[in-house]
């Protein structure tokens, strides 16, 4: 971390933070350490919205905001960064905005794109602390991947319906992301926020932790949560701490390093998502297939999500419900299963081949890319 000994704060600065500076763990020189850094947030949304609130707040002197993705009404009840007004704009804007409104003297950096292999390691490179607030598996393994090769800690956090974790994976003194989670879990098996739900106030918490520990991290004190793995059940209100050992064998930071270079992270987890597999349809070839009126939509949304944004002629069963239900459908007929972004709808997939329903696809992408890809009318959610 930045030594700081060459900046001074002034009067401004030293009032704003007083309560930094009567701590002996911070004081003047670490609170010009605070300002002497680069923080990167991997992500703008539920982790990364009160992580850089918090970070701003304590003086941080330069915030790295990288995010492609716009404000959406549904992202609102969790990530606070972000207020109504600011629907339609980009996320690195809105917060932007809202950083320098909380304190003017930190400087941010927007990168309105996507990681990716391509760009990481330069973006990477400029930064002191690394923290990911990605919601998916190509993303982490793809931070996690570039910090070991930059040498840079990545401060780790997760949310699911009620359940997060943290940690700090800092390959020169301890695990990385690989040797806790060696392989990414089926595609098909990992529901997103949005099919599963977020409680809202979840990833205050966990990013208030993620905050805490880049703060821990560039003052040099404390103990961080390398070599551990943080657990929060917010329904018990119960915290659990776990070791977690460095794996000789991680292909990336064991003895033997198989992986040198970044990756196509997509490829890896197999999440590819821009063209269909065999099992699955484009929502392009959906929408000319559905002008000729053979094949049947089948939602496996729950009712509320097809109240939001009901996709037209398609027949609605649920998911929890379709083992029940399927002799209300045609077997000879093609069906394409349907929910957000394709993940139920290949389980439905699955469900009907096992029941001897031979002409059925998944459409990739879910009514979102129908949405953003041939239907602007259809809301997104």
């Amino acid at each position: 971390m930045p030594s700081g000994s060459v900046l001074s704060l002034s009067h401004s600065e030293a009032l704003r933070y007083s309560r930094h500076l009567t701590l002996p763990e911070v004081g003047a020189e670490g609170q010009e350490r605070l300002k002497a850094a680069r923080v990167l947030l991997v992500g703008l949304g539920g982790l990364g919205s009160p992580a850089a609130l918090y970070l701003a707040a304590a003086g941080v002197g330069t915030l790295g905001l990288v995010d492609a993705d716009h404000v959406d009404a549904s992202n609102l009840q969790r990530q606070v960064v972000h207020g109504s007004a600011a629907v339609g704009r980009l996320k690195v804007d809105s917060a932007a905005d809202r950083l320098r409104d909380l304190n003017p003297f930190v400087t941010v950096e927007r990168v309105a794109e996507r990681l990716t292999s391509a760009n990481a390691l330069a973006l990477l490179e400029r930064f002191d602390v690394i923290v990911d607030g990605s919601d998916n598996f190509p993303t982490r393994y793809l931070v996690n991947d570039a910090c070991v090769l930059l040498g840079k800690p990545d401060v780790y956090g997760a949310i699911f319906r009620f359940d997060g974790q943290a940690s700090v994976f800092d390959a020169r003194r301890g695990p990385c992301y690989r040797c806790l989670f060696a392989e990414p879990p089926p595609p098909d098996l990992v529901p997103s926020c949005a099919e599963a739900g977020v409680l809202g106030v979840l990833p205050g918490v966990i990013g208030s932790l993620q905050a805490t520990e880049a703060i821990k991290l560039i003052l040099g004190v404390g103990e961080p949560l390398v070599g551990r793995l943080l657990l929060f059940d917010a329904l018990k209100l119960e915290f659990r701490d776990l070791a977690l050992a460095k794996d000789p064998d991680c292909p990336i930071c064991g003895t033997h390093p198989t992986v040198t270079s970044l990756i196509d992270y997509e490829e890896f987890c197999g999440a590819s998502g821009s063209s269909a597999t065999a099992s699955e349809v484009t929502v392009q070839d959906l929408a000319a297939e559905r002008r000729g009126g053979a094949v049947v939509v089948l939602d496996v949304r729950e009712p509320y999500e097809v109240a939001m944004a009901p996709f037209p002629d398609a027949r609605h069963i649920p998911l929890r419900q379709l083992p029940a239900r399927l002799s209300e459908l045609d077997p000879h007929r093609p069906i394409a299963t349907l929910c957000h972004h394709g993940q139920r709808s290949l389980r439905a997939r699955e469900i009907l081949l096992a029941a001897g329903f031979s002409k059925v696809r998944s459409v990739a992408g879910g009514i979102d890319a129908w949405s953003r890809e041939v239907d602007a009318a259809v809301p997104r959610y």
